[in-house]
């Protein structure tokens, strides 16, 4: 029986155990970072900030070089260790642990959860979960943002998908998807075929609707404040294939 069948089966740290060492090299340039780190900036005021899922520290390190004091919570040792060895990396506090139920010391200005992390919890309670703690970590007056793909079930019109991710001289990545609607879930297999050889890495998503995540933000006491088409604040449309959404 695999995850997809037994929801007991999730494991937080299982992702970042397997892709941490390749991770900055396969993810670089594919993020709207420098936008990003703008607008969570504005949004901080004067911090401090919690980031869910830190990671390798691709925010957290920018935020910090800004002047603000930035904490984690990262499921991955793989992750933190790699966060730690980069410059300021070993100064931002992070404890480990499932981003859903762990929680840390004060209350923050602002708690991030980014690219689509919110889909990597493996079902509806854990992402309500997951909202509920980070408004426990708010101060009064402070914002819950997260970006996500906004889900486009037309690729599966005609079953599995198949779609190029990126394709360089160096490297091609292709997505392999499969959706699972009753559960709400896409099991990825995204393939990485370099000079050096093929690599495999699973990504599995269980996703939600903009108006789902509205509803798991009021069922933690929080109200959409603001949600935009990308961290440019571009408007939110019908065609919007991703989202920002602040509440608070």
């Amino acid at each position: 029986m695999d995850q997809t069948d037994d929801p007991t089966a999730y494991d937080p740290t299982a992702y970042g155990t397997e892709i941490a060492s390749e991770y900055d090299e396969l993810y670089d340039d594919m993020f709207e970072t420098d936008s990003a780190v703008a607008c969570l900036t504005e949004l901080a005021g004067d911090g401090p900030v919690l980031e869910l899922g830190i990671g390798t520290g691709r925010l957290a390190l920018p935020l910090v070089q800004t002047g603000l004091e930035v904490h984690g919570i990262e499921a991955s040792e793989e992750m933190v260790t790699l966060l730690r060895a980069k410059p300021d990396g070993a100064d931002i506090p992070v404890v480990v642990g499932d981003f859903a139920e762990v929680t840390v010391p004060g209350t923050f200005s602002l708690v991030i959860l980014a690219v689509n992390t919110i889909y990597a919890l493996p079902d509806q309670d854990a992402q309500v979960r997951c909202f509920a703690n980070a408004a426990a970590h708010l101060a009064s007056g402070g914002r819950f943002v997260l970006d996500a793909w906004v889900p486009d079930l037309a690729q599966f019109a005609n079953g599995p998908s198949v779609r190029p991710r990126s394709v360089s001289d160096k490297r091609v990545a292709l997505v392999l998807a499969e959706h699972d609607p009753v559960r709400q879930r896409i099991n990825t297999t995204q393939v990485h075929l370099r000079e050096s050889g093929v690599r495999l890495h699973a990504v599995n998503h269980r996703y939600a609707w903009p108006s789902e995540l509205d509803l798991m933000a009021r069922l933690a006491g929080l109200r959409l404040q603001a949600r935009w088409g990308g961290w440019d604040k571009s408007p939110f449309v019908a065609t919007s294939t991703t989202h920002v959404s602040v509440y608070g």
